[in-house]
């Protein structure tokens, strides 16, 4: 694709009330349609119209009362919450957390290629592997295991989940009712699969889904995630604060892939941007503000130190970030890196390093007219730091009408987003190709040796 043809990606990150960890107590939030899936409806209609390639749901699998206290609860299942949405949208991708620590393949492979059935061919799936030990303790572990044994399980978990998707040729089902025939059991495969952490059979129970598999996305930017995305990933979600760091992360990424023999333009990266948007900057920033005045910095500090998996709360809120002993922080390691950095390069006291990520956790935060927050999109996405972005309103509640209303425009306007949809699927949007059937591929090689060895 040429440049002047080139378009970006705009992935919506939903978080009902907004990502601003004091959205649900500004005055514009609702918090009686939290678990009201008619504001699920709305806000995915809204994107709809919008021509957004995806939603995305994150998960996390544990809360605690201090937790609840402050409004932090994850919600809805993500993929139950999808399949609803499935019926109500039509062109929308759909886009799950599912963690490769607390699941097993055999369920999620059906799960996902269900969804994608259900919605014709829009399933997405972000892999993680967990991070927390409060996580852990909720499936008989004492805490979260080491950070290379998470990868290695989330290898051979993806392994086994892809084989399952494949057991079913594209032409499979063969549905002759005079012969009495449903299916040839000829394209349908077992996997015996015996590995490390996993013993699955097959075949799946479900057909091949529209996408073949979904769309596969991941989000860790350590050294072992960047590898796993280098495998696997075609759209990676990341976070980074300046350009350099955007453009150095986007660089090493497309080299991975190139490296692996994949085509760097199949993985699609995605930085968050949490944009506060107003029709004049100083709007713009008393929205920052007002949210700002509503955080409580001691929750702020327990939701860090349970992210970093490192306990930050004895510590003066107007004192430095401290030195954190590396072989003690067990979390997020990639989110960690960038939250001590941008703490250490800037001077951060800890209350101030809380005002920086109660907005996005440590995605960019940009506060601006629709010119200006354009500007940087523009900027990242031509300067190769960018394939587009992941779209994170602080506050949802107007956050992200504003988005949806002014910044999109300008963007088409540019001629930098799509004014309609293309094509049906996921991986159209994406602009990704379809997979063919490993066990199909095998199939036709052992039929074309046997053909010519005859």
């Amino acid at each position: 694709m040429s440049e002047k043809q080139r378009q970006l990606h705009l992935n919506l990150f939903v978080s009902p009330m907004g990502h601003h960890e004091a959205a649900w107590r500004h005055p514009e939030s609702n918090l009686d349609q939290l678990l009201d899936f008619s504001l699920y409806q709305r806000l995915a209609a809204k994107a709809e119209a919008a021509k957004l390639d995806s939603l995305f749901f994150a998960d996390r699998v544990a809360t605690s009362p201090n937790a609840v206290r402050n409004g932090a609860t994850s919600g809805y299942e993500p993929l139950t919450l999808l399949s609803a949405l499935a019926v109500v949208t039509k062109r929308i991708g759909l886009i799950a957390t599912v963690s490769t620590s607390f699941n097993e393949p055999f369920n999620l492979a059906r799960r996902f290629a269900s969804l994608d059935h259900l919605s014709r061919g829009r399933a997405g799936w972000n892999i993680i592997t967990s991070g927390t030990d409060a996580e852990a303790q909720n499936f008989n572990y004492e805490q979260i295991p080491e950070h290379t044994a998470r990868y290695d399980r989330a290898r051979e978990f993806l392994d086994v989940a892809t084989k399952l998707w494949d057991s079913w040729e594209d032409d499979a089902l063969v549905r002759d009712k005079e012969a009495g025939i449903f299916a040839d059991s000829s394209k349908v495969h077992e996997l015996n699969h015996k590995g490390d952490h996993f013993s699955v059979k097959g075949p799946l129970n479900i057909s091949r889904g529209p996408q073949g598999r979904p769309l596969l996305v991941q989000a860790g930017s350590s050294q072992n995630g960047r590898q796993f995305a280098a495998e696997h990933a075609e759209a990676i979600f990341t976070a980074q604060q300046t350009f350099e760091e955007a453009e150095s992360f986007y660089k090493d990424m497309k080299q991975r892939a190139a490296q692996l023999n994949r085509l760097p333009e199949h993985i699609v990266i995605l930085p968050g941007i949490c944009p506060i948007i107003g029709r004049t900057e100083e709007e713009a920033k008393e929205k920052e503000a007002k949210l700002i005045e509503l955080s409580n910095p001691a929750h702020s500090l327990l939701m860090l130190s349970n992210r970093i998996g490192y306990d930050l709360t004895g510590y003066p809120l107007d004192g430095p970030m401290p030195q954190l002993p590396a072989q003690e922080v067990r979390g997020h390691q990639s989110r960690t890196h960038l939250i001590v950095e941008m703490a250490h390069r800037e001077n951060l006291t800890l209350r101030q390093l809380l005002e920086r990520l109660a907005g996005g956790r440590g995605h960019r935060t940009i506060t601006g007219t629709p010119q200006q927050i354009v500007d940087v999109m523009e900027h990242w996405f031509k300067n190769g730091a960018a394939d587009g972005f992941n779209i994170m309103p602080q506050l949802m509640a107007g956050g992200l009408e504003d988005f949806l209303d002014l910044i999109v425009p300008e963007l088409q306007r540019r001629g930098l987003f799509r004014t309609e949809y293309t094509g049906t699927t996921l991986r159209d949007h994406y602009e990704l190709p379809y997979p063919g059937s490993q066990f199909a591929e095998a199939r036709h090689s052992a039929e074309e040796t046997k053909e010519f060895s005859a």
